[in-house]
């Protein structure tokens, strides 16, 4: 009897423990979800400073406000609609979920989530800055975060149609913290804004560009460093846990993460170097932004050497492309926002296809995996392009027509967006840089 009562006691300790062990792991995991959250949140500086410092000071309370109000009405359309669009258990063909109005799961993942949402927004923001009306550039914050971005974002988060292996999938599409669904969404959605908007004034003679720099560099620097630091958060947290027998551990997403960035301003920083014969730090902080991007989609199904690989070729295809967009197609992107989202974003979504991983088991071309991964990796990139470019064109030519054009004035442009939209200057005194 004796020794029953002990098993019995022992076998209550070990259950007990096992509870307790089960509840401290998740604490764990929400707390770093939680922080991740925050870390995501402070890339809103960064954002502000790349932009600012990239562009004229006569627009920098311009931008400020612009990512106050990313953060400010985006938290609040998608606590209201968009994260039931993105998260709701009622879905249609796997393309339209909905859950009904403030729907939520839990305050760390809404949280975690909501700060994703103004990221996307706030990528256009770059785009066309300098000549957009503040009142289009507000109703189209509220779009992308509690339309474009979350609808977009259930067919992959959210067990959508992009994981339907029944369909036309040939295998379940991967983007682990949102290269595509987050990045690109927002690069295409640039790319349609700075098309309609047209170029700043004097960024083209005879066809031409003419190079316009920005008015502080250390700000655009400090602002990288500021996203570089974020981006452990955005890639790191989108695990939602710390680890776990079945997970990645967000350490190992934290460390490809950082190498992929590197990789992307090395590779940036030499391609510049020896294409103009001058290290450019422009280019520079673009290159290790698109690496962050390239590896973004990855961070959670690639090795170290294949994080570098991204990265690096994500550098080189950011200047590629930022010369591409601006001298063949016209389109003046004043920070080079398309390339760095965009451009790279899909790219890094395409890289899972090429030598991605599952665990110890290769899924792309080059390493054993065949061709079926790159498929579904492509159909997810194509789909996102679409669905960004033609919703935001829809939403942006009713916004034209309602408000009459989506740019301000001539001379408010040339009197700088601070005075004409907010009266209010960044610099009291003599201003940085004028435009005669």
């Amino acid at each position: 009897m004796s020794l029953l009562l002990s098993m019995i006691q022992e076998t209550t300790a070990t259950v007990d423990i096992a509870a307790e062990v089960e509840k401290i792991n998740g604490d764990m995991g929400m707390l770093w979800m939680l922080l991740a959250g925050i870390l995501v949140f402070f890339m809103q500086a960064g954002f502000f400073l790349v932009e600012s410092g990239m562009t004229d000071s006569k627009n920098a309370v311009n931008i400020a406000m612009k990512n106050f109000l990313d953060i400010a009405v985006g938290s609040l359309a998608f606590w209201f609609v968009g994260y039931s669009l993105m998260y709701g258990s009622d879905a249609f063909m796997g393309v339209f979920h909905w859950s009904g109005f403030t729907f939520s799961q839990g305050a760390a993942d809404l949280f975690f989530q909501t700060v994703f949402a103004a990221t996307a927004a706030t990528i256009v923001s770059g785009a066309i800055a300098g000549r957009t009306k503040y009142t289009t550039y507000a109703i189209f914050s509220i779009v992308m975060t509690a339309i474009i971005y979350p609808i977009a974002g259930g067919w992959e988060w959210n067990g959508g149609w992009l994981n339907n292996t029944d369909g036309i999938m040939p295998a379940e599409f991967i983007d682990f913290a949102g290269s595509s669904i987050v990045h690109s969404v927002g690069g295409w959605a640039a790319l349609v804004a700075a098309w309609m908007v047209g170029p700043r004034i004097g960024k083209y003679l005879d066809g031409k560009p003419v190079e316009m720099h920005g008015h502080n560099q250390m700000y655009a620097t400090l602002g990288v460093f500021i996203l570089w630091l974020g981006w452990f958060g955005f890639n790191g947290g989108s695990q939602l846990a710390w680890g776990g027998d079945d997970a990645i551990a967000a350490s190992q997403v934290v460390l490809v993460t950082n190498l992929a960035a590197s990789a992307g301003a090395i590779a940036a920083l030499v391609f510049t170097w020896i294409k103009n014969g001058k290290p450019n730090l422009g280019m520079t902080l673009n290159g290790a932004l698109a690496g962050l991007v390239s590896i973004t989609a990855g961070c959670g199904n690639m090795t170290e050497s294949g994080s570098v690989l991204a990265g690096l070729i994500g550098g080189i295809l950011v200047v590629l492309s930022i010369g591409f967009i601006e001298k063949t197609l016209k389109i003046d992107d004043a920070v080079g926002a398309i390339s760095v989202h965009g451009v790279a974003g899909a790219w890094g979504t395409l890289a899972i296809g090429l030598w991605g991983v599952d665990g110890d088991t290769g899924i792309g071309i080059f390493n054993g995996g065949g061709a079926a991964q790159l498929g579904a990796q492509a159909i997810g990139v194509v789909a996102y392009a679409v669905w960004a470019i033609v919703l935001s064109f829809v939403f942006l030519y009713i916004i034209k027509t309602i408000f009459g054009g989506l740019r301000v004035t001539e001379e408010e442009e040339i009197q700088g967006l601070d005075i004409s939209e907010h009266g209010s200057i960044a610099y009291p005194g003599k201003r940085v840089r004028e435009i005669e």
